[in-house]
């Protein structure tokens, strides 16, 4: 592989770009800050030798050292594109922290991500997972996604509804997965307020306020705040946020489980009843519990944590484990979120 040295690292250690903090390396790394350096890249590349994105490793499980290139897209930059009467369009850089997306476009009085603060991860991993909490997904701010074609250097942008978004997923993530690099995000955000607070604890705590005394900015505070409250930093206690996605089961299936379990927490979706996977692993048993050097979290069981020293075989030993202690409980399978490399 004849890669420019300037932008490659070889053996480079992946310990601090996967929040499970799992030991891993990379036969050679790329952090291009910029198109032309990206496009360098991926044109000097082996195309016979495996190809790795990643961003800050959020959502990572990496299983072993990674073979060929792995790529971690460094675009900075935050700005606002156009504005109307009612909106305003806002760009950001594929390396952006996610989090200091939400905080500008907060200050700056516009509305649209604050449900999505203190997420971990890039704004360029964004799309690529669908992003979403507290009864908002990216998709529903979201303008474009700008790409580079791996294949061929060719920068081209999607809009949202060509990026077939789904719960927790895209086009990205699923059948276009290794064709595009993602570059750059476009949002579209509210100069008028109107917050959603439709969802959980935010009801509970907005539930008494007409709709012109909520903001953005009180919506981002209490958000952080409970989250702080469930999930723990990975910067203190490594981890990769919520391991499994919230199963939806039919009408049918989530009716037979409530007269079973009447304390079953459920969320009506077009497609059927979004269950909580936290609520079902923590009736299995498994909030708080260790195997060996992870476990799901004492305050959140969605989420696994590694107390120091796991590697991937104990991370999947114990997600194998609360599945099927949850489908002998109820059922019903979980399926992991975090992306498995390679």
């Amino acid at each position: 592989m004849s890669l420019p040295p300037a932008l490659i690292e070889t053996d480079a250690d992946l310990s601090a770009l996967n929040t499970l903090r799992l030991p891993a390396r990379a036969r050679s790394l790329a952090r291009p800050a910029t198109l032309d350096a990206l496009e360098q890249v991926l044109a000097t590349r082996d195309p016979s030798q495996p190809l790795h994105i990643i961003g800050e490793g959020s959502n990572l499980v990496i299983q072993n050292d990674l073979p060929g290139l792995t790529l971690c897209p460094a675009m900075d930059g935050m700005a606002k594109v156009k504005e109307d009467e009612h909106c305003v369009w806002v760009a950001a850089g594929a390396g952006v922290h996610w989090d200091d997306l939400v905080g500008w476009t907060v200050e700056q009085g516009w509305q649209g991500l604050e449900n999505l603060s203190l997420i971990p991860g890039t704004a360029g991993a964004a799309p690529f997972q669908n992003i979403g909490a507290y009864g908002v997904e990216l998709s529903q701010v979201l303008e474009q996604v700008t790409v580079m074609e791996v294949a061929t250097g060719r920068v081209t942008h999607f809009a949202a509804e060509e990026c077939a978004f789904a719960y927790r997923d895209s086009r990205f993530k699923s059948r276009d997965r290794g064709r595009y690099v993602i570059t750059g995000i476009e949002l579209r955000l509210n100069k008028i307020p109107a917050c959603n607070v439709s969802y959980g604890p935010l009801k509970e705590y907005f539930g008494h306020l007409p709709s012109d005394e909520i903001s953005p900015a009180s919506v981002r505070e209490r958000v952080i705040a409970v989250r702080q409250s469930k999930l723990p930093d990975p910067a203190v206690l490594a981890n990769a946020g919520s391991f499994f996605k919230n199963p939806v089961v039919t009408a049918s299936k989530a009716g037979q489980l409530k007269k079973s379990f009447p304390g079953l927490v459920g969320y009506e979706q077009p497609e059927g009843i979004k269950l909580a996977a936290g609520w079902l692993i923590e009736q299995a048993g498994w909030k708080g519990r260790r195997l060996g050097p992870v476990g799901m979290h004492i305050e959140q069981a969605l989420v696994l944590v590694n107390h120091g020293g796991a590697t991937s075989d104990d991370v999947l030993a114990l997600a194998s484990a609360v599945r099927r202690d949850v489908w002998e409980r109820f059922g019903v399978s979980l399926e992991q979120e975090p992306v498995l490399l390679p």
